[in-house]
């Protein structure tokens, strides 16, 4: 099956911070994005506000994707909207309160995991199944949105949360060997300290600036900082590049 002629992606996450910066880049790039939100209407419409205005179409949807049905719509939907998608970007996820690990509450874990690790795992074999030659699809790549916390651990703060998203550099890793025969990379990307309001939800809003020696280039990152690898990592120059782990962390 030859390739589609337009780049659709699909966005998890894509209202703000990390996931924001990832879909007007990539309509930068000259990508159709569906914006998968999980509750802010008003932020995902301003998103895809601004994916119009640099002359890409754009669809929000709103996603649980810790639900299979929900996952299911999402992908439905973008597909119904735009016909065959040619990316997914697996960023949504969540932390929980920052804290140590023996106060961490068990449904606060349950929850980290269910969204990190679970709804990245339903939402690339939904786009598996559509993209992969082996199901009649043309091929295409997904990007799996991890942490440096991954290799970092973060204790004291969310060790849960480090778990998921090391969970998530192996599903990469493993997924990118069993479906590159079937013309479908991915690849993770793993941000540092980032300015998002990720931080305040946390309950921790100047959490980016305490510290910042501990990170060899001595500030946090900004969003679009990220959203440049992924678009890199999406486009005809990354063709050969399948299981990598690209951190962006300003060299923690």
């Amino acid at each position: 099956m030859p390739r589609p002629e337009r780049n659709v992606t699909v966005i998890t996450g894509g209202s703000r911070g990390i996931g924001a910066a990832i879909a007007v880049r990539l309509a930068e790039a000259g990508h159709d994005v569906v914006i998968g939100y999980a509750a802010d209407a008003d932020a995902a419409a301003r998103v895809a506000d601004q994916v119009r205005a640099a002359g890409r179409a754009a669809l929000p949807v709103r996603v649980d994707v810790a639900e299979e049905d929900q996952v299911h719509r999402l992908f439905d939907t973008a597909m119904e909207t735009f016909g065959p998608f040619t990316a997914l970007v697996n960023n949504a996820g969540v932390t929980g309160p920052l804290g140590r690990f023996t106060e961490t509450a068990t449904d606060e874990m349950r929850r980290v995991v269910a969204v990190n690790v679970l709804g990245t795992l339903l939402c690339a074999r939904r786009a598996a199944r559509e993209m992969s030659t082996r199901y009649g699809g043309a091929g295409g790549a997904i990007v799996n949105i991890s942490s440096g916390a991954a290799t970092l651990g973060s204790p004291g703060e969310y060790v849960h949360y480090a778990a998921t998203k090391a969970a998530v550099d192996a599903m990469t890793v493993g997924l990118s060997k069993e479906l590159a025969p079937d013309g479908v990379r991915v690849n993770s990307v793993q941000p540092g300290m980032i300015l998002t309001d990720m931080h305040a939800t946390m309950g921790d809003p100047e959490r980016p600036w305490r510290n910042p020696d501990r990170v060899p280039m001595r500030r946090p990152g900004h969003p679009e900082e990220i959203a440049g690898a992924v678009a890199w990592l999406l486009s005809p120059e990354a063709s050969y590049t399948t299981g990598a782990v690209l951190r962006v962390t300003g060299g923690l």
